[in-house]
C-alpha cells in the first residue's frame, strides 16, 4: 500500500487566497509590520485563516527578514576535544537552544586554509576564547558582523583567565597537605595546548613556592624525548614523591608506569590528575583529580552570547569557576577538610 504523501506546508499565499487579499497584506499582518493601513477586520480574517489552515511561520525566513540568523558562532582554539571541552560545548549548545539560538563551532587553526564561517552564516554573535586578531575583526566587519566577544579592545591573558590556574593550585595544596614536599609537574606533549599547559605549570610552581614545597621539574610526558617510564624513574631517583599531572590521561600514564616499575601508588609516588574524566574513576588504582564545572562554564558562555545578541550589558556579568578536588586511590587517604571523598562524591 503506497504511503500517503506528506502534508504540504501552508504558506502565506494559501492564506491570501483564502481571505482574498494580497500576499503582501498577509505578510504585513502576520509580521505586525508597522506603518500599514490595514483595517482591523482584514487583520482578523487573516489571523483566523492562518489558525484554521494550520499556518506555521518559517523561523529561518522570519529571522532573516528581521536581520537576525539566531546563530552563535564559537571560534574554538586548536585544542584536543577532551572530556571537559565536550561537556562545555554540549551545555552551551543546550542553553542557547533553550533561548532559540543555534551554536555553531569552528576550529581556529593556525593554517587558516578554510573560509571562516562568519562569512557564510551571518551569525548574530561571534565568540572567541581570546581577543581576535585585527585581520579577523576586519573580516567580520566586512561581513556585517558587529557583535564580537571579546571586543577588539579586550584581552585577558590566559594565565589570568578565571579557572585556568585554580585546578593546579588545588593539586599542589592537596599533595602538600598530605606531606609531600618534593613535587614535579607532568605536562602534556601536544604542542597545540602548550600555552594552556604552561599556564597551569606556572600556577603550580607559584603555589608550591607559597606553600613552601619544591616543584623540582616540569617535563612533557609522552613526547619523543620522555616516556612516562623515564619520567617516573627520574623523578623517583630525585626524591619526588608527589606529581601534579596536566590531566587524567597523563596521570594514568604515570601511575601505570610507576606500578610497572614496582613502585607503590600512593605510598611511594602520589599522582593527581585534572578534569575528573570518566577514566579517573575507572582506572586501577583510581585517580584523584580536579573537577571543573564544565556545565557552569557552558552556561556562562551561552549567557554572554545571549546578552551580546540582545544588546544587554555584559559589565555586571562575571564567571565564578567551581573547581574542587575528588580524592581517590592515587593519593593517600585522610586529606584536608573540605575535600570530597570519592565514595560519597561518585555515588
Amino acid at each position: 500500500m503506497p504511503k500517503p504523501a506528506p502534508a504540504r506546508r501552508v504558506t502565506a499565499a494559501d492564506i491570501a487566497q483564502a481571505v482574498g487579499v494580497s500576499r503582501a497584506t498577509v505578510g504585513f499582518v502576520l509580521n505586525n509590520t508597522p506603518g500599514q493601513t490595514i483595517s482591523e477586520g482584514t487583520r482578523t480574517r487573516v489571523r483566523e485563516a492562518a489558525a484554521r489552515l494550520g499556518y506555521r511561520p518559517n523561523k529561518a525566513a522570519t529571522a532573516l527578514a528581521g536581520g537576525r540568523s539566531r546563530i552563535v558562532l564559537l571560534m574554538l582554539p586548536d585544542w584536543p576535544a577532551d572530556f571537559s571541552m565536550r561537556t562545555y560545548l554540549e551545555e552551551a549548545s543546550r542553553a542557547l537552544d533553550e533561548a532559540g539560538y543555534s551554536l555553531v563551532t569552528q576550529t581556529h587553526s593556525a593554517a587558516r586554509m578554510a573560509r571562516p564561517l562568519w562569512e557564510a552564516l551571518n551569525p548574530d554573535v561571534v565568540v572567541g576564547w581570546a581577543r581576535f586578531e585585527d585581520q579577523d575583526v576586519a573580516s567580520m566587519r566586512a561581513a556585517g558582523i558587529t557583535r564580537i566577544v571579546p571586543g577588539p579592545d579586550a584581552q585577558v591573558p590566559l594565565d589570568e583567565a578565571p579557572g585556568v590556574g585554580d585546578g593546579a593550585r588545588l593539586q599542589v595544596d592537596h599533595l602538600y597537605d598530605l606531606g609531600h614536599r618534593r613535587l614535579a609537574f607532568a605536562a602534556a606533549a601536544d604542542p597545540r595546548i602548550a600555552d594552556l599547559v604552561g599556564a597551569r605549570a606556572s600556577a603550580a610552581q607559584d603555589r608550591a613556592v607559597i606553600r613552601g614545597a619544591e616543584l623540582r621539574d616540569v617535563r612533557a610526558v609522552g613526547d619523543a624525548a620522555c616516556s612516562a617510564a623515564e619520567a617516573v624513574r627520574a623523578w623517583h631517583e630525585a626524591g619526588v614523591t608527589g606529581i601534579v599531572a596536566y590531566n587524567d590521561e597523563v596521570a594514568a600514564a604515570l601511575v601505570g608506569a610507576a606500578v610497572r616499575a614496582g613502585l607503590r601508588v600512593p605510598q611511594d609516588l602520589a599522582v593527581i590528575g585534572h578534569d575528573d574524566s570518566p577514566l579517573a574513576a575507572l582506572f586501577v588504582p583510581s585517580l584523584s583529580s580536579v573537577r571543573m564545572d564544565a556545565v557552569r562554564a557552558g552556561r556562562f558562555l551561552a549567557e554572554v552570547a545571549l546578552r551580546e545578541a540582545e544588546g544587554r550589558p555584559l559589565s555586571p556579568l562575571r564567571y565564578e569557576p567551581d573547581t574542587r578536588l575528588v580524592v581517590r586511590e592515587s593519593t593517600a587517604a585522610g586529606a584536608a577538610a573540605g575535600i570530597d571523598e570519592a565514595g560519597a562524591d561518585d555515588a
